[in-house]
C-alpha cells in the first residue's frame, strides 16, 4: 500500500508531534509514523519553560497544559546532606509569555493528549505501530518512506515531498541523511528513579539538585502523588541491580525521612547516559533531523524535551510556506543555523552546570559550599538562573540582527490585558507590531500577504516592549520570533513584501 503527504514525520512524540500541529494550522497534510502501537508508557521528560509552554498553547493545547502540569517554584541546591547552599526561585508567571515559568509534567500523560489531538486533526494521518526500515529521495521532490506493523508484515510506503526525523537518538532518518552526531566531550552514567505515592515527603516544591562529587543528584514532586530522582551511578553500581524498589530505598532516604518505603510504588528505575552531542548535519535534501535525532543535551536545565520542540516550531512555518508557496525555498537553509546555534547554547549551558554540579572531587565540594551560597547575592548570574528567557537566534536571512536592532531573533511578548493576547489574535500568521499605524498602501500589502498588523495603542506591554527595544515598529515571524524592527514602518512592510509572496483565498483565524 501506498500513500502521499506533502510531509512525512518519523516519530510520534512531542518533537514529530508539534511538527505535524504546527503543520496542519497552517494547512499542510502530514503522514506521522511511530513504531509504538500505544504512547511509550515509561516516563522520560519531566519538565518545560513557558516559552516551551506558549508553543504548545499557541497549537490549541493551554487548557490540556493547565491541566496536567505542576508550576514549580525554581531550584534548590542541596549538599549531600541536602542541607540548602542557594535557593533560586523561578516561580510565577513569565511577564513576556502569559505561562509559568517553570513547569513539571510527566510525559506518558503529554504524549497521550498529543496523540489524541493527531487523531483528531484532519491534515493529520497518525500510523502508530508502523516501524520504519528505509528512509530515501528518490526523486528531487519526492522522499520514500518504508515501513511495516511488525517483522512479517509487508512493507508499505509513503511518498512525501519532506520527511521529518524524530525519530531519538538512535534516528534512522540521521543516518539516512549521512549525518552523525558529534560528541561534545560530557558523558555521566545515572538511574532515574519515578515513584508514585500518596504519602506526603514534605519537602520544598521545586526542584532540589544535590551537588556533590560523591553522589550528584535532582529530586523534584512531578506530581500530586508522582515523584523523580536522578541519581549519579557509582563506577561500580550497575543500573541493573538497581531495579527493585528493596534496591533503590537505601539511595532515597534522606528524601523519605520517616516514611515507610512500602508506601511506594516503583514506577521505574532505569539506567541512563546522560550526553552531550549534535548533529553534524541536520538537512540533507529534503531530510531533516529534529529533536534528539539532532542533538543530546544533559538534563541540569530541563531543556532537552523543549529543545525538540523549539525545532519543531522553527521548521513547521518554514515548510508550510515553501509547500504553499508563500515562502522560498531557501528559507529552509535558515533551520539548522538558527536550530543548532540556539541549541548548542543551551546544551553548552547544561553542560557546564552538570560539571560545576557534580566535578572536582573534596576539593570541589569545598569549594561549592563556600561559593554556591553567594549566587543568590550577585544580580546579574542570579538574573541568569532566574529568567526564563533564551538566547535570541542568530543572524540569518530570516533574522536581520544589525547594528542598532534590539529586538531581532528575540520573541516577541504576548501578554495583554483586558483584551485577546497577541498569540490568540494572530493565530500561525506573520504579524507587524507597531506604534504607528501603518498607510493603507501597506496595510493592504500586509493584508495580500496574510500578515496581521497589531497596533499598539491600547497594548501598554507591547508599546513599551518596542520603546525598550528603541524601534517604533517590529515585523514578526510565525514562530513570534523578531525577524526585524525598526523605525521605518513602511520599511519594514517592504521586508515583508519582499519574503512573502501574496496568497489567495480567507486569511485563516
Amino acid at each position: 500500500m501506498t500513500r502521499g503527504a506533502p510531509v512525512a514525520i518519523v516519530g510520534a512524540g512531542p518533537t514529530g508531534s508539534t511538527a505535524a500541529l504546527g503543520l496542519a494550522a497552517r494547512g499542510i497534510r502530514s503522514v506521522v509514523l511511530d513504531r509504538w502501537p500505544e504512547v511509550y508508557p515509561q516516563p522520560r521528560a519531566v519538565h518545560l519553560d513557558d516559552e516551551v509552554y506558549r508553543v504548545l498553547a499557541r497549537l490549541g493545547l493551554g487548557d490540556d497544559l493547565a491541566r496536567l502540569t505542576r508550576p514549580t517554584r525554581g531550584l534548590r541546591l542541596v549538599d549531600a546532606d541536602l542541607r540548602c547552599l542557594a535557593q533560586l526561585d523561578r516561580d510565577g508567571v513569565s511577564p513576556a509569555t502569559g505561562h509559568p515559568r517553570a513547569n513539571l509534567f510527566d510525559q506518558p500523560v503529554l504524549d497521550a493528549v498529543l496523540r489524541e489531538r493527531l487523531r483528531a486533526t484532519p491534515e493529520v494521518t497518525l500510523l502508530a505501530g508502523h516501524e520504519v526500515t528505509a528512509v530515501e529521495q528518490v526523486a528531487a521532490d519526492r522522499v520514500e518512506v518504508r515501513h511495516r506493523t511488525g517483522p512479517h508484515a509487508e512493507e508499505e510506503v509513503v511518498e512525501a515531498g519532506y520527511v521529518l526525523g524524530c525519530d531519538g537518538a538512535n534516528s534512522l532518518v540521521r543516518t539516512s541523511a549521512g549525518a552523525r552526531l558529534l560528541d561534545l566531550g560530557f558523558e555521566q552514567r545515572w538511574l532515574v528513579i519515578d515513584v508514585e505515592t500518596s504519602a506526603e515527603l514534605d519537602q520544598w516544591d521545586g526542584v532540589h539538585q544535590v551537588c556533590d562529587s560523591r553522589r550528584a543528584a535532582t529530586y523534584m514532586r512531578v506530581g500530586t502523588t508522582r515523584h523523580r530522582w536522578e541519581l549519579q551511578l557509582l563506577d561500580h553500581e550497575d543500573a541493573a541491580d538497581l531495579a527493585t524498589l528493596d534496591a533503590v530505598a537505601p539511595l532515597l532516604r534522606a528524601w523519605l525521612r520517616d516514611v515507610d518505603p512500602a508506601e511506594l510504588t516503583l514506577v521505574r528505575a532505569t539506567g541512563y547516559t546522560f550526553r552531550a552531542a549534535v548533529a553534524d548535519r541536520w538537512r540533507s535534501g529534503r531530510l531533516f533531523v529534529l529533536g534528539d535525532a539532532a542533538h543530546l543535551t544533559p538534563p541540569f536545565i530541563g531543556q532537552g524535551m523543549g529543545a525538540g520542540i523549539r525545532d519543531a516550531d522553527n521548521l513547521a512555518w518554514k515548510l508550510a510556506g515553501v509547500v504553499d508557496g508563500s515562502l522560498p525555498y531557501e528559507v529552509l537553509e535558515s533551520y539548522e543555523p538558527e536550530r543548532s546555534a540556539h541549541a548548542r547554547s543551551m546544551i553548552g549551558l547544561a553542560r557546564a552546570v552538570g560539571i560545576t554540579m557534580t566535578s572536582g572531587g573534596p576539593t570541589g565540594d569545598v569549594t561549592r559550599r563556600a561559593l554556591l551560597p553567594l549566587l543568590p547575592r550577585l544580580p546579574y548570574l542570579r538574573g541568569l538562573a532566574v529568567d526564563s528567557a533564551t538566547p535570541p537566534l542568530v543572524a540569518t536571512p530570516w533574522v536581520h540582527r544589525r547594528r542598532g536592532d534590539r529586538l531581532a531573533g528575540r520573541l516577541c511578548p504576548q501578554v495583554v490585558h483586558g483584551r485577546p493576547t497577541l498569540d490568540a489574535e494572530v493565530g500561525p500568521r506573520w504579524a507587524l507590531v507597531s506604534a504607528v499605524a501603518p498607510s493603507p498602501s501597506c496595510v493592504a500589502a500586509l493584508t495580500e500577504r496574510r500578515v496581521a498588523v497589531v497596533e499598539t495603542g491600547s497594548r501598554p506591554e507591547l508599546d513599551t516592549w518596542l520603546r525598550d527595544g528603541r524601534a517604533r515598529a517590529a515585523l514578526v515571524r510565525p514562530d513570534r520570533t523578531v525577524l526585524t524592527s525598526g523605525d521605518d514602518v513602511a520599511a519594514l512592510v517592504a521586508t515583508a513584501t519582499a519574503l512573502i509572496a501574496p496568497q489567495p483565498g480567507e486569511v485563516p483565524a
